[in-house]
């Protein structure tokens, strides 16, 4: 019943393959709960599997280490900004920013968010050489430490020691950083999809990983974004117009990939023979905004007869429309009559059949990400959009390309969770809120949230003075760091998504018409003037715009206590420093072990006028002065509150004298046994 644990010793990250052995393979596990793999190559032989003695991976100096990254307990606590969390727009978000390095950050989630997360979308660093990556670690193991720990001789240890501690930006060096996170990024998905932003400079390197960790069946595909509107005249080897996004899948996600409903079925045209005027009718064509007459494209051979005046989404009058198609008047005709329409993205030059929802109506998506292909935005709009929200950074991601990776996975999906472990400028957080609005706006729920995780990373005052100036003038801030910049972002984003969908009021344009047969003005060539209805205001009052902050913070001096029972002859922690913040992070740390989500706060219940905390079916005892007085009424509250019913009691040890530890496991025990009820108690130090 009593369960003594050591806290930095409880944050490791669940392997979901090893419980499945355990669950069907228990006798292959020795007493130490060590599988033990000859017995259970014995225990298939009967099915006559061959087991492979080559195998097809990747090796690099400091692999083992990365692996022990993978498993070693988190070497911080986790405490919320209550300042910030506690305001109006942010106290009941579930929406999370996370200050603090990323592996540690995982480690806190990989309970409370194990199998939880829909889609990950990254942009971690790319290794280029001129992108400021080095490998560093404040890990530090003694050459006999690691050698134990991982199994090499003492020699390799102090070589792959040595390489970690170099400060290096070397494949492996990459691959040491990024393998332990993506490891643990795996257990928090659930049956979801990986997206992974690089270049060219570990593209191949990251595919092998992947496949080591993913595994090489559940590889989705190799998107290439189109990074740049022109690329580079002057490069020494090639113009480099794209960069790669990496996708695995986890679980099944057959009705994503290879049914997508993204409503385009590509272009109409092009077919270079021969040209043609064809005719649109009023309200066949899904359109952004209005064309003049004699908009072109010289790319598709395609000019605008005549205006296209834009209301509630489509074109308020017939069109005609003078290009080298590969569709005739009749193909249109029929497709129209189907029920279907027509869209046009960006400019006139992009028209595309389009496919309302439906089971039948899915297609694949292109392994090309453009404006032309999907309306993603390129790294010129990107920047374009943050000068619009006054945040200065460099080389952000638009957040039209993270919008359409996040809806390819959740557009049937408007309740998932999104995370992004290198957030920088906070673009996936911006995405989210967007595409939750534009549900909104159209009828659904949009009630996705996001988890993003940046690290307080110094700005250089000399290689980016506009920044370090932003954060430190405007901002207020002594210290400049990105993360200020991502909260800033997020801050500034949803105010202008909140001020794009107030209402607009009506307005009347003057528009042309050339005399052709149809529902406008056919016999007149003058100018017209139109009322535009007004828009209305998209009901926002649902959208989750606001945002929790949790930070990571270093463990107190001396708090490695790892006795299994309080002994105050052998006490080697002072606990009497510790303030009631620091019990609150001990707690926030804490509740994330029984996977409580670190949105979610604990509720206080009132023991006799002690203060227990209490979710999700466990009651934390946290403060000095518990009494008998107060078991006897945590007992009395157990047997008569209907809706207290907690299945472990976890207490503080540091708090409480090993005879009030005694008193409560035992009268636990019994009351437990007498009601025949499963309730653990639990002592942590």
């Amino acid at each position: 019943m009593n369960k003594p644990q050591n806290t930095t010793q409880n944050i490791v990250v669940p392997n979901s393959e090893l419980e499945v052995l355990k669950q069907h393979f228990p006798h292959c596990f020795d007493k130490n709960g060590d599988f033990d793999f000859e017995k259970f190559k014995k225990e298939l032989a009967t099915s006559e599997i061959n087991f492979s003695k080559e195998s097809y991976g990747m090796d690099w100096l400091g692999k083992s280490y990365a692996r022990l990254l993978a498993t070693d307990p988190a070497k911080t606590l986790i405490k919320e900004d209550t300042a910030w969390n506690d305001k109006e727009e942010n106290k009941n978000s579930e929406n999370l920013l996370i200050k603090g390095d990323n592996l540690e950050v995982l480690k806190h989630l990989s309970n409370a968010y194990h199998e939880k997360v829909k889609m990950i979308y990254i942009d971690p660093p790319y290794n280029t050489g001129s992108d400021g990556f080095v490998y560093e670690d404040d890990r530090k193991f003694t050459v006999e430490e690691f050698s134990e720990l991982v199994g090499v001789d003492e020699e390799q240890a102090k070589k792959i020691l040595s390489f970690v501690n170099s400060k290096s930006n070397s494949h492996s060096a990459w691959l040491t950083f990024m393998y332990p996170r993506l490891y643990i990024a795996r257990q928090l998905l659930d049956d979801g999809a990986i997206f992974v932003s690089i270049d060219d400079n570990e593209v191949a390197q990251l595919r092998i990983l992947m496949d080591d960790i993913f595994g090489e069946d559940n590889f989705v595909g190799q998107f290439k974004w189109n990074r740049v509107a022109k690329a580079p005249s002057l490069s020494e080897n090639i113009r480099t117009k794209y960069e790669y996004i990496i996708c695995y899948k986890k679980g099944n996600l057959s009705k994503f990939f290879g049914k997508q409903s993204y409503n385009t079925q590509g272009p109409v045209w092009h077919n270079p023979n021969k040209q043609k005027e064809l005719l649109f009718p009023a309200n066949t064509i899904k359109v952004p905004g209005s064309f003049e007459k004699g908009s072109k494209s010289e790319k598709y051979q395609v000019e605008l007869l005549d205006s296209i005046v834009e209301v509630d989404g489509l074109n308020k009058f017939p069109v005609r429309i003078k290009a080298c198609a590969a569709w005739g008047q009749e193909k249109i005709n029929q497709y129209i009559e189907d029920g279907n329409l027509f869209q046009i993205k960006k400019d006139i030059g992009t028209l595309y059949a389009y496919l309302p929802q439906g089971e039948n109506n899915f297609i694949a998506p292109s392994d090309l990400i453009s404006k032309e292909e999907c309306g993603v935005d390129n790294n010129t709009d990107a920047s374009a959009e943050l000068d619009k929200l006054g945040v200065p950074f460099t080389n952000p991601k638009p957040a039209s390309l993270v919008k359409y990776l996040i809806n390819m996975i959740t557009h049937e999906e408007s309740s998932a969770i999104i995370l992004d472990f290198f957030a920088g400028s906070g673009t996936t957080g911006d995405a989210v809120m967007q595409l939750n609005a534009e549900d909104r706006g159209n009828g659904k729920e949009g009630n996705r949230k996001y988890i993003l995780v940046q690290l307080p990373e110094a700005i250089d005052p000399e290689k980016n003075k506009t920044a370090f100036d932003f954060v430190k003038n405007d901002l207020g801030i002594a210290e400049p760091t990105i993360f200020e910049i991502t909260k800033e972002r997020l801050v500034r984003a949803a105010k202008k998504i909140k001020i794009e969908n107030v209402d607009q009021p009506a307005k009347s344009e003057k528009v042309k018409c050339e005399g052709f047969d149809g529902e406008h003005c056919s016999s007149c060539k003058g100018e017209h003037t139109i009322k535009i209805d007004a828009k209305k205001a998209v009901d926002l009052s649902k959208v989750d715009f606001g945002f929790k902050i949790i930070k990571t913070q270093t463990i107190w001096e001396d708090y490695e206590f790892t006795a299994k029972e309080f002994d105050t002859q052998s006490k080697l922690f002072d606990e009497s420093k510790l303030s009631s913040e620091d019990l609150q992070t001990l707690l926030t740390t804490w509740k994330t072990y029984e996977n409580i989500p670190l949105t979610e706060s604990l509720e206080s219940v009132n023991i006799d006028g002690y203060t227990g905390y209490y979710g999700n079916g466990r009651l934390y005892l946290m403060d000095k002065g518990f009494e008998t007085k107060h078991l006897k009424e945590l007992l009395n509250k157990i047997d008569e509150d209907t809706t207290f019913n907690p299945v472990s009691i976890i207490v503080f040890g540091y708090h409480f004298e090993s005879k009030v530890l005694r008193e409560i496991a035992e009268n636990v025990s019994n009351y437990a046994n007498k009601k025949k009820l499963g309730i653990d108690f639990i002592t942590r130090y």
